[in-house]
C-alpha cells in the first residue's frame, strides 16, 4: 500500500516539475491522483502500463497568434490555445474560453477535468479544451466577429467532427459559436454541422444545450438529496455567477420549487430575499449584456454588494457557477456554519482543496464539477448525434435524455464510492469511474 502511495506522489511531483507555473493544472491533477490508490491495488496493470502518467500528458498542445483589427482600425494581438488531452474514448470534445485570465495552465486544467467529465457522461467522446486571452466584454459585435474569424483561421486545420469538436465556455456563447462556424464553413467549403456544438438551433444546435450545464447541476443536486430522503422543494439556494450556467441553474431550481435569493458577477453580489426575478436577470445579462448591479435599478428592494462574497449569505444549497477557485476554505466554513446541506458545482473546480475537505468531513451532499456539471458536454454529444443523422429533437425529449444521463452519472459515482469504502464521497466515485473507463480504452489501443 505504501509503495503505491509513494508512486502516486512521484507522478504528482513529475507533473509539477514538468509543467512549471501551471498551478490550476497541478491542482486538478493532484485532486484526481490522490484518490486512485485503491484502483491501482485492484488493477496493477494500470500502473504497469503507466496509464496515469500517460493521462497526465496531453496528446497535443497547440498555441497560436490571433491578430485582429478593432473598430478604431488598430491592430490587436491575442494568444489562442487548443489542448487535446485524451482521445481514447472518442474525438476530442471540450469548450473554448475567451477571457483575459486564459493561459496554457488554465486550458490544461480544463482539458484534464474535461477528459474525466466526458468519460463520466458515458458518451463516446474524449477530452479537450481551448480558448484565448481575449475579453469579449465591452467589444462590439463586429470586433467579436473579427476576432472569432481570425481565431478560426488557425484553428480550423486542427478540428473536425471525427477529430476534435469544440463548444462554448466562459465568453463563448451562441454568438461566438456562430461566427466561428461561419468562418469554418467559409474556409473548408463544408457545412460540417458536427464540428462545433452550442450552435443556435437555426444552425443545427440542440435545444436544451444552452440550459444543459445549469440544468444538469440541479439534476445532480436533486439526486444527491433524493438518496438522503430530501428534495430541493422549498430550499433556499444561492448561485454564483450570472452567465449561462448560473441563469439556467436558477431557472431549473425555480421549476423544482426552490427559492434562489442571490447571484453575482465579477463586480458584486445581488441579494433579493423574496427570490430573484429571473426575467430581470436574463434581460440584464443575455439581452443588454450589462452588470448584475443593474438588478437593483429594476428591484429597489433588493440589495447589491460591490465586491461582496456571495457565500456569506445563509442558504440550504449552494451552486458555484462562476469560475475556478471562487470558494475558499473560509467561504466553505461560512456556508457550513450557516446550515448549508449541499453544494453542486456548475463551474469547473470552483472550490479549493481545503474547502472540499471541509465539505467531505462535514458529510454534506457535495457534487464535484466533473460529475455535477457534465450536463453541458453530454448535451453537446447529443447535438453531435442529431447533426450526424440530420435530425432535430424536441426540447422535452432532449431534456429527458439529459436528466437520464445525470441520473446515471450520479448512480455510478454513488455506487463506486460505496464499492471503494467511502460512501457518499462523490469526489472519489467520480474520479474512479472516469479513470477506469479511460484506462480500459487506453489498454485496448496498446501503447500509442
Amino acid at each position: 500500500m505504501k509503495k503505491i502511495e509513494q508512486s502516486l506522489e512521484k507522478i504528482i511531483d513529475h507533473v509539477v516539475r514538468h509543467n512549471q507555473g501551471e498551478n490550476e493544472f497541478h491542482q486538478a491533477v493532484k485532486e484526481v491522483i490522490e484518490t486512485l490508490g485503491p484502483v491501482l491495488r485492484k488493477h496493477p496493470e494500470y500502473a504497469d502500463q503507466k496509464i496515469i502518467e500517460r493521462i497526465c500528458e496531453p496528446e497535443r498542445q497547440i498555441i497560436f497568434r490571433v491578430p485582429w483589427m478593432d473598430d478604431r482600425e488598430e491592430v490587436q494581438i491575442n494568444r489562442g490555445f487548443r489542448v487535446g488531452f485524451n482521445s481514447a474514448l472518442g474525438p476530442y470534445k471540450g469548450g473554448l474560453r475567451f477571457h483575459p485570465s486564459v493561459y496554457l495552465g488554465i486550458i490544461k486544467f480544463l482539458g484534464f477535468e474535461q477528459t474525466f467529465k466526458n468519460a463520466l457522461s458515458g458518451m463516446p467522446i474524449g477530452g479537450a479544451k481551448g480558448g484565448a486571452d481575449f475579453d469579449p466584454k465591452g467589444k462590439s459585435d463586429n470586433e467579436v466577429m473579427r476576432f472569432c474569424q481570425s481565431y478560426m483561421t488557425e484553428l480550423y486545420r486542427h478540428i473536425g467532427e471525427m477529430t476534435d469538436v469544440p463548444a462554448g465556455d466562459i465568453g463563448v456563447g451562441a454568438r461566438e459559436i456562430g461566427y466561428l462556424f461561419g468562418q469554418y464553413k467559409r474556409i473548408t467549403n463544408r457545412y460540417e454541422s458536427g464540428v462545433l456544438t452550442g450552435k443556435s438551433p437555426q444552425l443545427g444546435g440542440a435545444l436544451v444545450r444552452r440550459e444543459a450545464t445549469g440544468y444538469g447541476a440541479v439534476f445532480f443536486a436533486q439526486e444527491m438529496l433524493k438518496v438522503r430522503g430530501k428534495s430541493l422543494e422549498g430550499k433556499t439556494c444561492i448561485v454564483s455567477g450570472s452567465g449561462n450556467v448560473a441563469i439556467y441553474a436558477i431557472e431549473k431550481l425555480n421549476q423544482l420549487g426552490a427559492r434562489v435569493v442571490a447571484c453575482s458577477d465579477s463586480g458584486g453580489v445581488v441579494y433579493d430575499k423574496r427570490g430573484l426575478n429571473l426575467d430581470s436577470v436574463k434581460q440584464i445579462k443575455e439581452v443588454q449584456r450589462k452588470r448584475i448591479s443593474e438588478y437593483q435599478q429594476l428591484h429597489p428592494e433588493a440589495e447589491y454588494h460591490p465586491d461582496g462574497v456571495i457565500w456569506n449569505i445563509p442558504c440550504d444549497f449552494a451552486f458555484p457557477c462562476a469560475t475556478q477557485n471562487e470558494m475558499d476554505k473560509t467561504s466553505a466554513r461560512t456556508l457550513l456554519e450557516n446550515g448549508c446541506i449541499g453544494v453542486s458545482e456548475g463551474a469547473n473546480m470552483p472550490v479549493t482543496p481545503e474547502g472540499i475537505k471541509l465539505f467531505l468531513d462535514a458529510g454534506i451532499a457535495y457534487g464535484p464539477g466533473k460529475a455535477a456539471n457534465a450536463g453541458g458536454v453530454a448535451t453537446s454529444a447529443l447535438e453531435m448525434q442529431q447533426n450526424a443523422i440530420r435530425d432535430a429533437w424536441s426540447f422535452d425529449y432532449t431534456e429527458e435524455r439529459l436528466q437520464k444521463i445525470m441520473t446515471n452519472i450520479h448512480t455510478n459515482c454513488f455506487e463506486t464510492a460505496e464499492e471503494y469504502g467511502v460512501p457518499g464521497n462523490y469526489v472519489v466515485g467520480a474520479n474512479i469511474v472516469g479513470f477506469k473507463r479511460i484506462a480500459e480504452a487506453m489498454l485496448a489501443f496498446g501503447l500509442i
